[in-house]
């Protein structure tokens, strides 16, 4: 059976485009101990992984009573920017895999737009995108609802069931099967290799799971084939 064809390709930034969430967790976790919370880092990948900054913080409030000061968030902020700025990577085989790709593509992540740009320009991403940028701020609800990827394809001018979503995240993943869209769990980005992070994205029958970014587009042709891609 034949698949609608991809019309766009949508990818997340954070763990996707960037190997960033182990550098996002460290400076997170670092914020809860100085606000007396303590977790460890599976069960912080496990409640915040793919939400928003709005989200974590609300969050925080329902199920820890902890109200994130406007100072803490600047501080969190501004630390994790220099994180990003002196360690961050792109994800292994992103950029050959971009030069490849024969579809537009955009990013719709649930990190600040100044984040986002702040990624793609240290990893030597952004001429792959250039505006083509859309951040959780620009809706009313971010991941898991379906706002932000909605949102991007009508930016770009497709329709829903013609994108398909690049995610790492259970929440990401929601998102998008929620906006009526293919998506494929990416399992390549070094804080997804653990058996119980892959049995959570598994959980929610994405299109396919994959954890080689140089893959992607041979993955991209079963889908439209109607291929099963494991």
């Amino acid at each position: 059976m034949t698949e609608t064809p991809i019309e766009l390709v949508i990818f997340d930034c954070d763990g996707v485009l960037v190997d960033s969430e182990p550098l996002s967790m460290r400076v997170l976790l670092e914020m809860l101990a100085e606000q007396g919370v303590t977790m460890d880092a599976e069960d912080a990948y496990e409640a915040f992984l793919g939400r928003s900054l709005a989200s974590v913080c609300d969050i925080l409030s329902r199920e820890y009573g902890l109200a994130v000061s406007d100072t803490a968030l600047a501080r969190m902020r501004r630390d994790l920017n220099a994180a990003i700025c002196a360690e961050l990577q792109p994800i292994l085989g992103i950029r050959q895999t971009l030069a490849r790709l024969d579809k537009p593509v955009c990013v719709a992540s649930s990190s600040q737009l100044e984040r986002i740009r702040l990624s793609l320009d240290v990893t030597g991403l952004t001429s792959f995108f250039h505006d083509r940028v859309f951040s959780a701020t620009m809706v009313a609800h971010g991941k898991p609802a379906p706002d932000l990827f909605l949102f991007a394809a009508t930016q770009m001018h497709a329709a829903p069931e013609a994108c398909i979503v690049i995610e790492d995240s259970p929440a990401g993943i929601s998102a998008a099967l929620a906006a009526g869209m293919r998506v494929l769990a990416f399992t390549g980005g070094s804080h997804a290799q653990t058996p119980s992070h892959r049995d959570r994205l598994a959980a929610l029958s994405p299109h396919g799971v994959f954890d080689d970014m140089r893959g992607l587009p041979a993955v991209l042709r079963d889908l439209e084939k109607g291929r099963k891609v494991s």
